[in-house]
């Protein structure tokens, strides 16, 4: 799940793409921005209200405004970066996957690390990671597909399953074997999709803000709430299509989770859209890995608090993996 396409923010709960203001060009610290999905928002919420005459619905709508607000503010303490990230004609490339032409770009050498953005976002909302990175991986981060640069001219009804695929198809025309993978919400759902049905091609996987089935008991009321009336009034197509992915999937059991080998890495804020419950479920299910709650930060962890994620990443790819328990120590299995 995701929140939009906001530079380095696209890291929320919502398909909502945020972009800078009519006349402002590029992608620039400081630049004011706003999401162009408000007035969407707003009518969806205009007409639950003249529908159900429901004030706690409209509470819910102006909470989801108000969340995109709190989102843009960050984008004012946002690094100038020199490359536009998401759309950089000398990293970019599309290739034809699976009926679709998907987008991607590549910085740096070394070690494959590859980046999945969540619903709604794009390339852009990992630009933060990719500016760290590159410096230490090949990182290959990817549009999927019905987003960002990705081509998809295709009408039937996504699903996870569907776009997993088109990344491991990519890796293979890529000649890549094996390859770390971060994904940020809707990414996180790839990335444990990859390691479930294509295990060699993944070497180790973190993930932010995962879940492995939809509804309340995943997702926190209000939000599951808002995702599920705006499927009952929007008539966009695109919204449909990527609330539709939100509302009805994953669909993940928890023997799936066991089937996984690699290393993995489940992070959440402490406060995120993901129930803390839903991703120790996950955590418990998934024999080699590891958990990491970010203290006060919400689904947009990555971006409130982006030295700490580095740092909690970048030591969980370069050391080797470890689950030895406090028992194990203090028994002396170790």
């Amino acid at each position: 799940m995701d929140f939009g396409n906001c530079s380095d923010t696209t890291q929320g709960i919502f398909p909502l793409k945020i972009t800078p203001m009519a006349g402002q060009m590029g992608h620039r610290s400081g630049t004011a921005l706003m999401p162009e999905s408000w007035r969407q928002l707003i009518l969806c919420t205009l007409t639950i209200f003249k529908k159900t005459k429901n004030m706690n619905n409209i509470i819910k709508h102006l909470l989801a405004l108000l969340i995109v607000a709190s989102t843009t503010c960050l984008l004012h303490a946002q690094t100038q970066y020199s490359i536009k990230y998401g759309d950089n004609k000398e990293a970019g490339n599309y290739k034809k996957i699976n009926g679709i032409n998907l987008y991607y770009e590549i910085y740096g050498t070394g070690q494959p690390l590859i980046f999945l953005h969540g619903s709604g976002g794009s390339i852009r909302g990992a630009s933060g990671r990719i500016e760290y990175f590159k410096k230490y991986f090949k990182v290959i981060a990817i549009d999927s597909r019905a987003h960002g640069k990705s081509i998809d001219t295709t009408t039937k009804q996504l699903t996870y399953v569907q776009m997993a695929n088109d990344i491991k198809v990519l890796l293979d025309s890529l000649n890549i074997d094996s390859a770390f993978v971060q994904g940020q919400s809707d990414g996180a759902i790839l990335g444990l999709l990859l390691a479930i049905n294509y295990p060699d091609k993944i070497a180790k996987l973190a993930t932010y803000g995962a879940n492995i089935f939809p509804g309340k008991a995943a997702i926190v009321e209000e939000i599951d709430d808002l995702i599920l009336d705006t499927l009952k009034v929007t008539k966009n197509f695109t919204t449909k299509r990527l609330y539709s992915l939100l509302a009805y999937q994953p669909d993940i059991t928890e023997k799936d989770l066991q089937k996984i080998k690699c290393p993995v890495l489940i992070m959440s804020g402490d406060r995120d859209a993901i129930k803390l419950e839903h991703s120790i479920k996950i955590f418990y299910n998934i024999p080699n890995s590891n958990f990491f709650v970010m203290p006060g930060a919400t689904h947009y962890g990555t971006v409130e608090k982006p030295e700490l994620f580095n740092m909690v990443l970048s030591d969980f790819l370069n050391r080797p993996f470890s689950k030895v328990s406090t028992a194990d120590l203090i028994t002396r299995k170790h």
